[in-house]
């Protein structure tokens, strides 16, 4: 997509043609952890199934720091590209592929070493932990070269190439699948080998992102050569640091309520991860919607015409509208037998089933959240949609801990669908203080 497709009158079928190959890129990342549980749970056991499930929230503490920073620096590089400014993604995208990399270097490092106490501290079940030390210290090894990855895919987004990642995405789903039949099925690595294969996926995934983003002259980097550019890393640690901290803080929150679901025992464990697992993969058109929002609404900010953002997020909120009521059908439907597909037991499905008739009604609630913090983060508002999803988080603690006793283990899907309907409160409330003040300027 070249900037000039943001100034088109069909705003609706510029925000498709670019979230299409982002919700594709979505789903193929996610078959990461499809093709990981259903392999091992028909292969290995239930008792595998949850051990891969319990160190989601561990793992979920890196990846969603790197990925709360690089949207961030999305943003960046989108009002960069839009105002024409290319030298400044080049020095961003140099900067950050080394800091980013070493940082998380250390610390994966550190997550490696602490794996066992860390699953001990969420009371992860003794059926389990053995099994999850030893995915969670594989996994933990390719978080620095997701780092890598995500700098350079955001960089290609903020100049309008959703499909570079998708390609990259796929290139990997495809060698993670072959490995995992191979480590798994046949070698019987069990989750020792489906982690192994998500490693190996995701370095053959980096690789290929960075090799195709030479075809861009501003993207051609040499890393060891290039100075960290000291205005680059304050522009980026400016829009990056907020979301990262969100990202941060949402991790330590899923430990919380990692625990919390825990305590309900290990089918109601493998039951509500496996959901979170189809769940994902069905959140991913509102939250592509909503980064494509962002993305054209920062190229136009970042170009000076103001005018065009209202008519993208409108064009964008009514996509997103359509969808996020075709996905609550869908998931009402057949949300049970989706469950069933990972080799669970009937009681594991049945929980399931019950998770999602509660949770999808709320899939609209949602997609207006993600439309518009789509709106906010792109017009550089990054302080306070990270702390509106901080607040809705604390909320989903309060509401987990306050309900359960009514409301046993379903709490899961009424404490987050609560959780949506105070963030969305506060993003309404943060749009109509601004046009307050833009009118009250204007006086």
């Amino acid at each position: 997509m070249r900037h000039k497709e943001t100034t088109q009158e069909n705003i609706i079928a510029t925000l498709v043609k670019f979230c299409v190959p982002l919700i594709l890129s979505g789903i193929l990342q996610q078959l990461y952890n499809w093709v990981d549980a259903f392999i091992v749970g028909n292969v290995a056991g239930e008792e595998a199934l949850a051990a891969i499930g319990a160190t989601g929230t561990v793992s979920g503490l890196f990846l969603l720091a790197v990925n709360g920073f690089t949207l961030g620096l999305a943003v960046l590089f989108a009002q960069s590209y839009g105002s024409g400014r290319l030298e400044e993604i080049r020095n961003t995208l140099s900067s950050f592929s080394m800091i980013l990399g070493a940082v998380f270097l250390a610390l994966a490092g550190i997550g490696i070493l602490c794996a066992y106490p860390l699953l001990r501290l969420l009371n992860t079940t003794p059926d389990t932990i053995v099994m999850a030390e030893d995915y969670l210290q594989i996994i933990l090894a390719g978080v620095p070269v997701m780092a890598v990855y995500n700098v350079y895919a955001a960089a290609l987004r903020g100049a309008g190439n959703s499909r570079a990642p998708f390609f990259s995405i796929l290139c990997s789903s495809v060698v993670n699948v072959i490995l995992d039949v191979i480590l798994v099925a046949f070698c019987q690595m069990g989750v020792k080998g489906a982690a192994i294969a998500t490693v190996v996926s995701q370095a053959a995934m980096t690789g290929y992102i960075i090799y195709y983003s030479r075809k861009y002259e501003f993207l051609r980097i040499h890393p060891f050569r290039c100075p960290v550019d000291r205005a680059a890393v304050k522009a980026g640690i400016h829009l990056g640091l907020p979301p990262m901290v969100q990202s941060c803080v949402n991790a330590f929150g899923n430990l919380i309520l990692q625990n919390f679901m825990n305590g309900f025992g290990t089918q109601t464990v493998a039951a509500i991860t496996t959901a979170y697992r189809v769940d994902t993969i069905i959140f991913l058109p509102m939250i592509n919607i909503g980064s494509g929002i962002s993305t054209i609404v920062a190229q136009n900010y970042g170009a000076g015409k103001h005018r065009q953002i209202p008519r993208v997020v409108l064009a964008g909120t009514v996509m997103m509208t359509a969808v996020s009521l075709a996905l609550t059908f869908l998931v009402i439907r057949a949300g049970g037998p989706l469950i069933a597909m990972f080799g669970v037991s009937a009681g594991v499905t049945e929980i399931g089933r019950n998770f999602f008739q509660r949770i999808a009604s709320f899939y609209v609630v949602y997609g207006f959240c993600m439309s518009i913090r789509g709106y906010l983060e792109g017009i550089g508002d990054v302080v306070y949609s990270s702390l509106a999803g901080i607040l809705a988080l604390i909320s989903r603690i309060l509401f987990s801990y306050w309900f359960a006793a009514s409301c046993g283990n379903m709490i899961i899907a009424y404490a987050e669908a609560a959780s949506w309907g105070v963030m969305l409160m506060l993003y309404v409330g943060r749009v109509m203080r601004k046009r307050h003040v833009l009118a009250w300027q204007k006086r």
